[in-house]
């Protein structure tokens, strides 16, 4: 039996998907951001002597954190999407559907961290939201989308 297909209602018109399919695109992104953040670690690990970094060294977490932060921000601003988000073909936008700038990348990587914090309620929070908006959507006036004008299995 084929899988029911959404489409949109006309052309240009976009679909917000679910929970689901914004966390399995989170997994995925997950996997890579941690090969890079091991490359990252091997490229300073040098300047450590060679020896693993401490809870004791303030650097080392602000690098990685900003080493994430430009992994997400660039995906983001070129083209809107992680290559998990291009796996589960959604996209970031402005509310007004035009690509998102760096400081709306950063807004929405600064609030996706508080997301997490308050156990992942501003993600679940999708499942009470009309729009389907998590917390860190609204308050960097971004919002996901299908991919524009492709039909999507749900």
């Amino acid at each position: 039996m084929p899988l029911p297909v959404k489409k949109p209602k006309a052309p240009g018109d976009f679909i917000t998907p679910g929970l689901f399919r914004r966390l399995a695109a989170v997994v995925y992104d997950s996997f890579l951001l941690i090969a890079v953040l091991f490359v990252a670690t091997a490229a300073i690990l040098p300047l450590n002597a060679g020896v693993a970094f401490t809870s004791k060294q303030f650097f080392y977490p602000v690098y990685l954190l900003g080493i994430s932060f430009i992994f997400y921000s660039w995906f983001w601003t070129h083209g809107g999407q992680t290559l998990g988000m291009r796996a589960w073909k959604i996209k970031v936008l402005t509310t007004d559907k035009h690509p998102i700038t760096w400081h709306q990348a950063m807004l929405r990587f600064m609030f996706a961290i508080l997301s997490w914090a308050f156990l992942g309620f501003g993600f679940w929070w999708i499942l009470f939201d009309s729009e389907k908006r998590s917390w860190h959507d609204r308050l960097s006036k971004t919002s996901v989308f299908f991919e524009s004008d492709k039909i999507i299995p749900s």
